[in-house]
């Protein structure tokens, strides 16, 4: 009798193991599950079914969405020019002249102390009048023939003096990302590849550039969600961004709560989308 108890028990535990292993998995990885993540995924379920049903929100959203692209866009377009600039002031900062090394290190250090705001008022209303001028000036004979026609400040638009002022603002901080990417490879790989007789510029485009990107990237993806929430910054010059949307709309409804709730809630989802894209682009390099 006891050992068919014994025996009983012994398949009833078994069943419940085994009839239970689909279920811990499942279980694990709720209990693993950070309470904030699972707060915010019910916001937005919340927020989800509050936009679809009501119809202010609707309307609000109609209101605001064409300012979607132009964020989108003046992120993008700036990133690309940051990544580049970025890339000569590193590529300044650790070449072998010392004049190309304090005029790179002058650039960065004096950029990156002034707030984003701030830049984006002295370049769009102090740099893009005096490039303007200076154009003036170089193309001043051709001007005085009537070949071109000299240009006004005011054909320069907005929207690129606030992507120029986010470029500029933000290579200082990827030429930083660069040169941490750099300084992270190993020397002997650079002194074996001069051994074999390559150049400084070879050794820099073929060996140390390629790895130096691959170890940032991960950076670089967050200074892309930076430059996508301070695009917001360029509302402040007219730009019919996001913000500056939402901002004509509550101000002539007074509907602000419903209005920047909206605006949050599109950057919220353009950053964390990006945040999740870029995860996965760093899971799969980590396969390679």
């Amino acid at each position: 009798m006891e050992g068919q108890l014994s025996t009983g028990q012994t398949q009833a535990g078994d069943q419940s193991q085994f009839g239970g292993s689909h279920m811990i998995p499942a279980t694990d990885r709720l209990s693993r599950l950070p309470y904030w993540l699972l707060a915010a995924l019910l916001l937005a379920v919340l927020a989800f079914w509050t936009f679809t049903t009501n119809d202010n929100y609707q309307v609000i959203f109609s209101a605001v969405r064409q300012g979607v692209w132009t964020t989108i866009y003046v992120s993008l377009i700036a990133y690309v020019l940051a990544m580049l600039l970025g890339l000569v002031w590193v590529l300044m900062r650790v070449s072998q002249s010392r004049l190309l090394q304090e005029i790179s290190s002058f650039f960065v250090e004096i950029v990156r102390g002034i707030p984003m705001l701030v830049l984006l008022y002295f370049i769009s209303f102090v740099g893009a009048p005096a490039l303007v001028s200076g154009i003036n000036w170089i193309g001043g004979p051709l001007i005085e023939r009537g070949i071109v026609n000299p240009i006004n400040i005011r054909q320069v638009d907005f929207t690129v003096r606030a992507v120029l002022a986010l470029s500029i603002g933000y290579s200082a901080f990827i030429s930083e990302i660069f040169r941490a990417g750099i300084e992270s490879i190993e020397k002997e790989q650079k002194e074996a590849a001069q051994t074999e007789g390559a150049s400084y510029w070879q050794v820099m485009r073929y060996i140390l550039l390629p790895q130096a990107v691959r170890n940032v990237l991960p950076a670089l993806g967050n200074e892309f969600i930076a430059m996508l929430k301070d695009s917001a910054l360029v509302s402040v010059l007219g730009v019919q961004d996001i913000t500056q949307l939402g901002k004509v709309y509550s101000a002539s409804t007074f509907k602000f709560f419903e209005t920047y709730s909206v605006v949050a809630m599109l950057y919220l989802v353009m950053t964390l989308g990006l945040a999740m894209f870029i995860r996965w682009v760093e899971q799969r390099l980590e396969f390679k």
